[in-house]
């Protein structure tokens, strides 16, 4: 690999949690659409497995309800909503995510001095 080249290995998975809470801040969604914005959000190893096992775990937790909607094109679908629980977490996860980057940024700072001396001898 060179340094030209680029890795989209997309969001890590652990940040599936976190997306679903932005994503439900935003309205009510089905689990397809949900499955449809996360994987577009950057989470690309989501599954529809995974993310219903999580949206379960999370109505559990109190942190999204659901109920059925019929639907004209198929079968009724699971409709999921935030609750106020719910919010109070995307905000104490926007907050981490916010200190994460701060560090990622820092760490990336660090990894370009280190390879500059690299990158200049090639020149």
């Amino acid at each position: 690999m060179t340094a030209d080249e680029t890795i989209d290995r997309g969001v890590p998975r652990a940040y599936l949690r976190v997306a679903l809470l932005a994503l439900l801040a935003g309205g009510p969604a089905h689990g397809y659409e949900l499955l449809e914005q996360v994987v577009a959000a950057g989470v690309r190893a989501a599954d529809p497995g995974g993310l219903y096992r999580l949206l379960r775990a999370m109505e559990q937790e109190g942190l999204v309800f659901s109920w059925w909607v019929d639907s004209a094109a198929g079968p009724p679908r699971r409709t999921y909503e935030l609750t106020p629980a719910g919010r109070e977490i995307l905000v104490v996860e926007a907050f981490a995510l916010r200190n994460m980057i701060r560090l990622l940024a820092d760490f990336a700072d660090r990894v370009d001095d280190a390879a500059r001396p690299v990158i200049e001898s090639r020149r």
